[in-house]
This record gives C-alpha cells, sequence and structure tokens, in this order.
C-alpha cells in the first residue's frame, strides 16, 4: 500500500500532492488495479490534514479515471500507468540507487539531485531534438 509524504515547502497544493505520488506509485508499478488506496481518515490523521484534502485528491483521481469510490467500502484503483518499460525498471532502479548513494556520499542535498536531474533531463530532451 502507498503511504503518503508531503513536502511543506513545496509551492504544489497538498491534494495534488497527493495525486502525484499516486501517479508515480501506478508508473512504477507499486499499485495495480484492484489495489485499495488508504483510508481517507487514515491519511488525514497520519498528514495532520484536512479529510477533504484527501478526498479531493480521490476525485481528481477518480475523474482521471485512475480511480473508483466504492460507498462504505473504500477508493480502488482502476488502472495502471506502468508501460511496456515496467519490467526493466527493477534493474534501472537498482543502478539509480547507488547513484544516488554515491550522490549523497559527494554531500548532494536531496535538492541538488532533484536540480541534476531535471536539467540533465531537459538537455537530454533539447539533444534529441
Amino acid at each position: 500500500m502507498i503511504e503518503f509524504v508531503l513536502d511543506g515547502r513545496s509551492k504544489v497544493n497538498t491534494y495534488m500532492q497527493l495525486v502525484q505520488q499516486v501517479k508515480q506509485a501506478l508508473r512504477v508499478g507499486l499499485l495495480a488495479p484492484g489495489d485499495q488506496l488508504p483510508k481517507v481518515r487514515d491519511v488525514a490523521q497520519s498528514l495532520a490534514i484536512n479529510p477533504n484534502t484527501v478526498l479531493k485528491a480521490y476525485r481528481e483521481l477518480e475523474l482521471e479515471g485512475l480511480a473508483e469510490g466504492r460507498p462504505g467500502v473504500g477508493t480502488f484503483v482502476r488502472r495502471t500507468l506502468a508501460g511496456d518499460s515496467l519490467a526493466g525498471q527493477a534493474a534501472l532502479r537498482e543502478e539509480f540507487l547507488g547513484w544516488l548513494h554515491r550522490a549523497q556520499a559527494a554531500g548532494l542535498s536531496d535538492e541538488d539531485v532533484t536540480a541534476l536531474v531535471e536539467t540533465t533531463m531537459r538537455a537530454a530532451r533539447q539533444a534529441s531534438v
């Protein structure tokens, strides 16, 4: 099951952070069709946020066709975002974990790593155009 984490420094709305985390979990195969999302009350309590914020995130996922609410039961994943590349992700994840450990050993913060990854991705996209 997914465990949500909020970034209080992020400029992204709280409900959108939840939506993004579900989408990421769907892309990497951590969530699959039929899986139940955490109960609204549990998420709200663990993150110390208003339950309506969680409901808004779940409604957004429903509107996008990624989840469906079942009254009295919970919210369940309807479809995945994982593509054909899912099978190859395990090996890439292991390599990336090694890279992250080297980055941390070199003194890079999470923000430094994010900036490096994002700028490198942009440069790679521009180079392929």
